[in-house]
């Protein structure tokens, strides 16, 4: 083998061993980078806003608010039902809990309780009872402190979303209950999207 083919060759090895060494760091940083949900109730459990200065407490809000959209569906309604939030609410005055809520809270949910209005009384019924089993089915009933399973919703702010009507009870609420409401609209609104309360209807008819 003369001496530029083999000069060649180590060149394209070279050039090969660079490239997979690029991907694979580029790999490491993309994981590193990845939301999860233990990232977010890490980070969510080492904040304390009350000992943030107003430019930090912002900053921290936004990331929280950043890394809660960058999450599935799935894993944001478990941290919801888990009360990852609860500490934050507490800390955060009302303006920043409206802003909150309307950076966090999923696109469409207004359009999709604008459509869930317009079905019958028994087919929105039946999609709550079906969104909360749903949530239950998911890991939704918490356990609270004294031991005793916990439902997505409290008896008390189910009742209201059966007898209010979700989207006055919702419009109404305040900025807490509205959070409180979240994994329940997400579901719905999943369902929705999905086709799966539609085609309940289409049966129905």
């Amino acid at each position: 083998m003369s001496n530029p083919r083999q000069r060649t060759v180590v060149l394209a090895a070279a050039a090969l061993v660079g490239v997979w060494l690029v991907a694979v760091a580029g790999y490491g940083i993309a994981q590193k980078l990845k939301v999860t949900a233990d990232k977010v109730r890490a980070y969510a459990g080492s904040v304390d806003l009350n000992r943030l200065s107003a430019a930090d407490r912002a900053r921290a809000l936004k990331k929280l608010a950043d890394d809660l959209n960058a999450l599935s569906l799935a894993e944001r309604q478990q941290l919801r039902l888990g009360r990852v939030l609860d500490q934050w609410f507490a800390a955060m005055t009302d303006a920043e809990k409206e802003a909150f809520i309307e950076a966090t809270m999923p696109t469409g949910i207004k359009q999709m309780l604008a459509a869930f209005e317009q079905q019958p009384e028994e087919k929105r019924r039946k999609a709550i009872d079906d969104a909360l089993q749903q949530l239950r089915s998911a890991g939704g009933n918490q356990v609270n402190a004294g031991g005793a399973n916990r439902p997505p919703l409290s008896p008390e702010l189910e009742a209201k979303v059966r007898t209010i009507g979700l989207k006055t009870f919702y419009s109404q609420s305040s900025a807490q209950t509205k959070a409180e409401l979240a994994p329940l609209l997400e579901e719905m609104q999943r369902a929705m999207e999905s086709g799966q309360l539609e085609s309940r209807r289409n049966r129905g008819q």
